[in-house]
Formats: C-alpha cells, sequence, structure tokens
C-alpha cells in the first residue's frame, strides 16, 4: 500500500507539470477539476460500498480546508518548478511537519534516526541555496506550504476510521472553496480538453484513491516512518520527470537528492535496529 501510494503521489507532480508546464490548463482550473473529480469518484465509490450518510460521520472542515490549501498551492507551485524538484520540496517540508507532530507526541528517535533526518534536511538546504540552478523562491515556497498543509492533512487522517470515506467527505467540503476560487479567477481562465483530462486523472486516480490508499497505510506506520517514506517520491518524480518531461536532472538536484534519500535510509535502519 505505501508503494502504490508512493507512485500515486509522484504521479501528480508529473501530471500538474505536464498541464501546467504547456499552458494546458491554468493554475486555478486544474486545482478545481482536480479536487471536482477525486469527490465524485470518491463519493461513487463510497455510495456503491454502503449508505452515503456515513459521510456526516468522517472527515471535517478543518480538513477540507488543509486540503484546498495544498491543493492550491501545489498547483501554483509548478508554474515555475520541476516535477523532481517540486516532489523534493513538498514531501522534504512534509517530513519536517510530521517529524514535528511525532515529537510532540512522544516519539524520542534515536540517534541513529537523528542522524538520518540531519542529512536528509541539509539535502533540502543544498537544495535552496541561492545559485544558478537554485529552483525560483516563488515556487520553492508556495510548495513548502503544501508540504505543510498536506503534512497536516495526513495527520488528521490517521485519527479517521474509515479512509475512504474521510476522504470522500473532505473532497465534498472543498468544493465550497473551489466555488469560491472558480468566482475570484474566472477572468483568468485557461482550459484546453488536455488540461481537463490531466487535472481529472489527477484528482480521480493519483489524489483520491492515491490518498485512501494512503490511509491505509498510515495505519500500520509511525509517524517518523510516514515521514520518511514519502521522501521517496521525489525520486520516482525525478525520473518520471526526465523519461517523460524532458527535465534536466541538474547536479544541485542530483546531489541534493542523494542526501535527502541517503538520509531516508540511514533513519529507516536506525528505526528497525531500535525496535
Amino acid at each position: 500500500m505505501t508503494t502504490l501510494a508512493m507512485i500515486a503521489f509522484a504521479g501528480n507532480s508529473i501530471i500538474c507539470r505536464l498541464a501546467l508546464r504547456d499552458a494546458a490548463i491554468d493554475p486555478a482550473s486544474f486545482t478545481s477539476i482536480r479536487l471536482a473529480s477525486g469527490a465524485l469518484t470518491l463519493l461513487a465509490i463510497v455510495l456503491v460500498l454502503g449508505p452515503g450518510n456515513r459521510l456526516r460521520q468522517h472527515g471535517s472542515w478543518w480538513s477540507a480546508i488543509t486540503l484546498f490549501a495544498y491543493a492550491i498551492s501545489f498547483s501554483y507551485a509548478y508554474l515555475s518548478l520541476s516535477a523532481g524538484t517540486g516532489a523534493l520540496i513538498l514531501f522534504g517540508t512534509v517530513q519536517g511537519t510530521m517529524i514535528g507532530a511525532g515529537l510532540l507526541a512522544g516519539d524520542r528517535p534515536s540517534t541513529v534516526e537523528w542522524l538520518g533526518w540531519t542529512v536528509a534536511v541539509s539535502g533540502l538546504v543544498w537544495l535552496l541555496l541561492p545559485g544558478i540552478d537554485a529552483p525560483p523562491p516563488a515556487g520553492s515556497l508556495l510548495m513548502a506550504v503544501a508540504g505543510i498543509t498536506w503534512g497536516i492533512y495526513s495527520l488528521r487522517g490517521r485519527r479517521e476510521a474509515d479512509a475512504l470515506v474521510a476522504n470522500a467527505s473532505n473532497f465534498s467540503l472543498s468544493l465550497v472553496l473551489v466555488a469560491v476560487l472558480a468566482m475570484l479567477t474566472v477572468d483568468r481562465e485557461t482550459v484546453s480538453s488536455e488540461g481537463v483530462w490531466l487535472a481529472v486523472l489527477s484528482g480521480a486516480i493519483t489524489s483520491g484513491l492515491g490518498y485512501v490508499i494512503w490511509y491505509r497505510a498510515l495505519e500500520y506506520l509511525s509517524s517518523m516512518q510516514a515521514a520518511l517514506v514519502q521522501l521517496s517520491v521525489p525520486a520516482i518524480a525525478m525520473a518520471g520527470g526526465s523519461l517523460l518531461l524532458g527535465e534536466i536532472l541538474t547536479n544541485r538536484l542530483l546531489l541534493a537528492s542523494t542526501l535527502v534519500l541517503g538520509g531516508i535510509s540511514l533513519a529507516l535502519m536506525g528505526r528497525r535496529a531500535s525496535t
């Protein structure tokens, strides 16, 4: 389940970057269609599997708000970031958010885990240092916001007894915010058939179903493990961005990724040794 979720998350980065890079759709419309198609897909599954009144028992407005904040920040960030760079910033920030929450909840990482986390963070710092290969500051900041809100959404999801219904409820509630966004950006919309299909693919498959799988996986992971394993996504996104989008893998990005993914491996070995 964890592997499938990571592939879906990397797919989100590749799909969003493809749609926005080629100007097939604007970020606001991509976000709106992504959340709407995710909501419709999840609602259909919930109705097939059981009574729809279960929606009232799961999800919340706070989760819907964090979901929307993640989605809109994610879309606008990918106006300027490559798929791999965006994924590295996103899940590095997610890691920090979830590890911080784990520490507050009483997690006590071992020395090896702390070392791994430090190496991973140093990779992100190296990536963002000023220089010719550094990613645009505005896009990096937006992706960091997306990472923080996604981390919060993931943590809130761990408390849900029914991942499918919770996601369906949250996606549905977020449509209120989607309607407001549509009214505010109606004069700046750029929508093509290709852009619509890419947004639907992102919403229905790599977001909606991907989140359900991730919620299930979270039942078997500690906060530290959940934070660290998500840093495998940038490697998948970079490979996909290079093969499918023709993105160049710079020395800075490769070194940063090596540090980040090496830190993950070290921390996971430390977790295994301590248990």
